[in-house]
């Protein structure tokens, strides 16, 4: 199985559950039934400082961070956050060692000739790893995401991130000068024809600060930074095998957010929305967006498609996008691909791309 933030499922952290999950429906188990969690429903309304935090009536949700750096020398980096919330079953919340929630962390930093990247993992109801609206926190041990003073829960600023692995840490400071917005429809966001969808709303403004430390090396960098939250009991179709997703950064100002889900007939779902410079969301077509492969990278005989021609009918979006580092692969427990990225063409800029089920 190959996993990432948007198809975490806590049961592989199990041995016995792992094995089962294996002859789930669809990719990683999340096209199989959901009986007993709560439903995502078109018109549902986000509500904050309320959704900044858990949603355990919900099977999987996350909190997720990308980060597009330069230091000094204006070498490119990247950062990755990730927290992972998996409820292993519905029902009312179980006190201590016997509370039915998984939670693993991801954190990563990649530039143009290493990409480094350490997980973590934790049971909930001890304390370890949870999240919390107000004061806004989400954390698995040392590594936290936490708004400061002067936090708006519109804005989801200013906030400081942090993590650290064998052989890398970081710590970013976040601003932002403009609100949140909601993906999809309104925060529904559809992932199938047949209707499987997740609650999902982005940050893509901030203005990211800070320091990246290798062994005794501190670097300072700056740059932007994207927070993704995502919530849902079923996500996909039982059908579909893994997904390509792209967070863009114009340099005309607007964001943009696609992806497609891949069918095991062949076929594509494909969903995004365009933001403007500012600040409004608007869904786009499904079938004015395009996403082609263009540069294959073999990665442990994997043939993971790193290069892509993107083109968004009506918007006169026609961009090929190329990794920082073609071989950011995230070798944790359940692997995927995730790395800073830069395009050119109609539009350029910079921005995040992960890819699952390769």
């Amino acid at each position: 199985m190959h996993i990432s933030r948007r198809a975490f499922v806590g049961g592989g952290l199990i041995a016995p559950l792992a094995s089962k999950l294996g002859h789930a429906q669809g990719f990683a188990g999340l096209g199989s039934g959901s009986d007993g969690f709560a439903e995502v429903v078109a018109g549902h309304r986000l509500d904050f400082p309320r959704d900044h935090g858990p949603h355990p009536d919900y099977r999987i949700e996350w909190w997720y961070l990308t980060a597009n750096l330069k230091d000094a020398a204006g070498e490119e980096w990247g950062a990755q956050w990730t927290l992972f919330r998996q409820a292993m079953a519905p029902g009312a919340q179980q006190e201590g060692w016997a509370n039915q929630q998984i939670w693993m962390g991801h954190a990563a930093v990649t530039n143009a000739t290493a990409h480094r990247y350490a997980e973590k993992f934790a049971r909930g109801g001890v304390g370890q790893a949870g999240a919390e609206a107000v004061p806004f926190r989400a954390w698995i041990d040392s590594w936290e995401m936490r708004g400061l003073d002067a936090f708006s829960t519109q804005s989801v600023a200013p906030l400081v991130v942090s993590a650290s692995g064998d052989d890398f840490s970081y710590a970013l400071n976040l601003t932002a000068d403009r609100s949140l917005v909601l993906q999809g429809d309104g925060g529904y966001s559809q992932k199938s024809e047949r209707g499987q969808a997740s609650y999902y709303y982005s940050q893509p403004y901030f203005t990211a600060s800070g320091a990246i430390t290798l062994g005794e090396k501190q670097i300072a960098i700056t740059g932007r930074a994207w927070m993704d939250r995502e919530w849902s009991s079923q996500p996909l179709a039982s059908d579909q095998t893994g997904w390509d997703w792209f967070s863009l950064h114009l340099e005309s100002g607007e964001k943009v957010m696609l992806f497609r889900l891949r069918q095991k007939d062949g076929r594509n779902y494909f969903a995004g929305n365009w933001i403007d410079r500012g600040g409004r969301s608007e869904p786009l077509p499904v079938n004015a967006i395009a996403m082609t492969p263009t540069v294959f990278t073999d990665i442990d005989g994997r043939k993971v498609p790193t290069s892509w021609n993107i083109t968004v009918a009506g918007r006169g979006l026609k961009i090929d996008s190329v990794p920082v580092n073609a071989r950011g692969w995230m070798g944790t427990r359940f692997a995927y691909w995730e790395g800073p990225i830069s395009f050119k063409g109609s539009h350029s800029g910079i921005g995040y791309l992960e890819m699952t089920g390769y």
